[in-house]
């Protein structure tokens, strides 16, 4: 079984954040990896990730940093596979990472994600993934289905929800 999406994370103290990246592409069903890698500790390391990550049949990144969050753009600017930036919550409220991210130059995008929005990175990747691959658009397609249902409930019990006030 092939990788098709690889979660890398600046540390693993991202990893609380990114294990929700990993269990909706599980749930999902689509091959991944994960690892750690620092723009700023081991750039040999990632430079080798970036340019083979496309050979070894990975079709989209989803890299995770805090603070200075250099890493998801040093790796969109080696690979012309999509990259979706995860800003990770370390200092600032994760402003610092958020703007780090988003703020990429011309010719080096990076989508990005909310602020420790692992689950979002991952359910982006599915639909990249899924616009050739109908079994992850079914699985997709079923997940979201799955979240309306969520709120069909939810909705069903707050009607029983009492307060002196309350009309509805």
């Amino acid at each position: 079984m092939k990788s098709l999406v690889s979660i890398i994370m600046g540390s693993t103290s991202d990893l609380p954040v990114m294990e929700k990246a990993a269990e909706v592409l599980d749930e999902l069903e689509i091959p991944f990896e994960m690892n750690a890698l620092s723009a700023h500790r081991t750039p040999d390391e990632v430079e080798k990730f970036s340019k083979n990550a496309a050979s070894r049949g990975v079709q989209v990144i989803i890299a995770a940093a805090g603070m200075a969050a250099h890493l998801p753009g040093v790796i969109a600017s080696m690979t012309t596979l999509p990259v979706i930036g995860v800003p990770i919550k370390a200092s600032l409220e994760g402003l610092d990472a958020l703007l780090s991210i988003v703020q990429m130059p011309p010719g080096i995008p990076v989508a990005t994600v909310g602020i420790n929005a692992g689950q979002n990175a991952a359910l982006l990747a599915a639909q990249i993934i899924g616009l050739k691959d109908e079994k992850v658009a079914s699985a997709l397609k079923n997940y979201k289905e799955g979240l309306k249902s969520k709120i069909v409930r939810a909705n069903e019990e707050l009607k029983n929800v009492k307060f002196r006030f309350k009309t509805g």
